[in-house]
């Protein structure tokens, strides 16, 4: 497989700052002033900027050339939300993918490249520090490990995202050379090879549960343990379930996590690295170097922007307007019992809001009313953007919350014959705090309807859909907003772009395209 423009990206990540929204002394990297890069990433400082641009692809995913946010672009194809947009043809991609017409030119174009971005680096800090002779060099033992686990980690959470988007690729842990081309795996031995590495990394030891304020965006331990139940769950690997459980255990027993009490204050900036975030994408508005001629550049994201109203007049009800993608769907409020928290934290009935405020606004396409709250513009959210502010909302990405970790072991001790009422009571503590009474007894159902309702917009339904077996019968035709076509297996994965297939002869494209 050639892996378009990696490697030309590879090295503009040497040369701009990495991971957003981190201490300055964690973003500084200096310019390499050697081409030998052996010689060049040869000490501490040096292969600390190789670690900050094996972080730096986690922000690229919303838009690299390419409007792909994580959770927008998979929970699309679910139940919950319909695409939106300005037309029936706005975003192309989106709206057949929807349907589950997609094809090679109308796929999810530019995720492929960044999340290989992603692999690609973590690769190079690994290849670095082993070419090294440490005695010779500053870094210590314990620090190199320390470095190279992380890229692991990352580099698991990179190939979590193309495998479960496509399935069937590419896996490497040395960078290709020569032609480039690799070995495309099933999905079966993707995840084998996977799953195999980040086990070893978290037996290393060497991640915090959880870092300290200071150093909030890099990789922990529990990060790297909810990324291996992610794993385990989609794959249905029953000989890991109890593993899965014990790390979701170990993090609940920990004392380092916790729900937040407030479900709408986590989506707030000062709910940003809450007590309940296990792992956020960090994004800022200030300072920020991003815009749409450096769109990879450390700075905000357009997310906000994508899913608000369109034409929405500015401030009102401290909201900025945007581009009317994913409309929250009418059966998704409906869903919500009236005392449910969740319901108006996720739900923001525009409708309602432009009615009370004498102000009108575009009822775009697959229009419902609702928007996702979650990440909804808001004026104070892009304030201190000094320009492209579409870029620039400084709302992180929620990649992982202890809600999650908590249902987490629920489902795994009922999929795993445990006790019925333990996962009860791991259930209730997600439905107390929503506002609602408790479950006696915890079945895969019941723990899969709270999920639904816990993680509207968060890119998890669609997966969960499709791991439990449920996406044959809820994702049919008329189950969206002009959807027309039924889910059916050969859907599970999203199509491989016709530009990668070309670059490799040797590229299948998956079954069913």
């Amino acid at each position: 497989m050639k892996l378009k423009n990696i490697f030309a990206i590879g090295l503009v990540g040497l040369l701009s700052t990495g991971l957003t929204g981190c201490k300055d002394s964690f973003l500084e990297v200096e310019n390499p002033s050697s081409d030998d890069l052996s010689e060049y990433f040869s000490n501490n400082a040096h292969i600390q900027e190789a670690l900050v641009a094996a972080y730096d692809p986690l922000h690229w995913p919303d838009w690299n050339g390419a409007y792909n946010p994580l959770n927008i672009v998979s929970d699309i194809m679910a139940d919950q939300i319909n695409v939106g947009g300005g037309s029936s043809s706005d975003m192309m991609n989106w709206q057949l993918l929807s349907n589950y017409s997609g094809n090679a030119n109308q796929t999810l174009s530019g995720l492929w490249t960044a999340e290989y971005s992603g692999v690609k680096r973590c690769n190079d800090l690994i290849s670095y520090i082993d070419a090294l002779d440490l005695s010779a060099t500053d870094i210590s033992a314990e620090n190199a490990n320390y470095y190279k686990v992380q890229a692991r980690v990352l580099r698991a959470y990179y190939y979590l995202n193309l495998w479960k988007f496509w399935g069937n690729i590419v896996f490497y842990t040395e960078n290709l050379t020569g032609n480039y081309l690799g070995q495309q795996l099933d999905a079966s031995a993707v995840y084998e090879n996977v799953i195999a590495d980040l086990e070893d990394a978290i037996n290393q030891n060497v991640l915090p549960m959880r870092e300290s304020d200071a150093r909030a965006g890099y990789v922990t331990k529990a990060f790297a343990e909810m990324i291996y139940a992610d794993y385990v769950m989609y794959q249905n690997d029953t000989n890991r379930y109890g593993q899965a459980l014990t790390y979701m255990k170990e993090i609940i027993n920990s004392g380092k996590y916790a729900l937040n009490p407030d479900y709408a204050a986590i989506w707030t900036e000062s709910g940003e690295w809450g007590s309940e975030s296990i792992y956020e994408v960090n994004y800022n508005d200030d300072n920020h170097q991003r815009g749409w001629s450096s769109t990879m550049a450390v700075g905000g994201t357009v997310l906000p922007r994508l899913i608000g109203p369109r034409g929405w007049t500015s401030g009102v009800d401290g909201v900025d307007n945007g581009w009317s993608f994913a409309p929250v769907r009418q059966e998704t409020y409906d869903m919500f019992s009236a005392n449910d928290a969740r319901r108006d934290a996720t739900c923001y009935n525009a409708d309602a809001v432009a009615a009370a405020n004498g102000i009108e606004y575009e009822h775009a396409w697959q229009h419902t009313g609702f928007f996702l709250n979650k990440y909804l513009p808001r004026v104070d959210n892009v304030k201190d953007a000094g320009w492209d502010q579409d870029l620039n909302f400084n709302n992180n990405y929620r990649v992982y919350r202890f809600a999650e970790t908590l249902l987490n072991a629920a489902e795994l001790l009922v999929l795993t014959g445990g006790s019925a009422t333990e996962a009860a009571e791991y259930v209730n503590k997600v439905r107390l705090r929503a506002g609602l009474g408790d479950i006696s007894s915890a079945t895969r159902d019941n723990i899969l309807d709270e999920r639904k309702l816990e993680f509207v917009g968060e890119g998890k339904r669609y997966f969960d859909l499709v791991r439990s077996g449920k996406a044959a019968t809820v994702l049919v035709a008329g189950s969206a907003a002009n959807r027309t076509n039924n889910w059916t297996e050969n859907r599970k994965y999203v199509p491989i772009e016709q530009g990668e297939l070309s670059a490799d002869p040797n590229l299948k494209q998956n079954p069913g395209y």
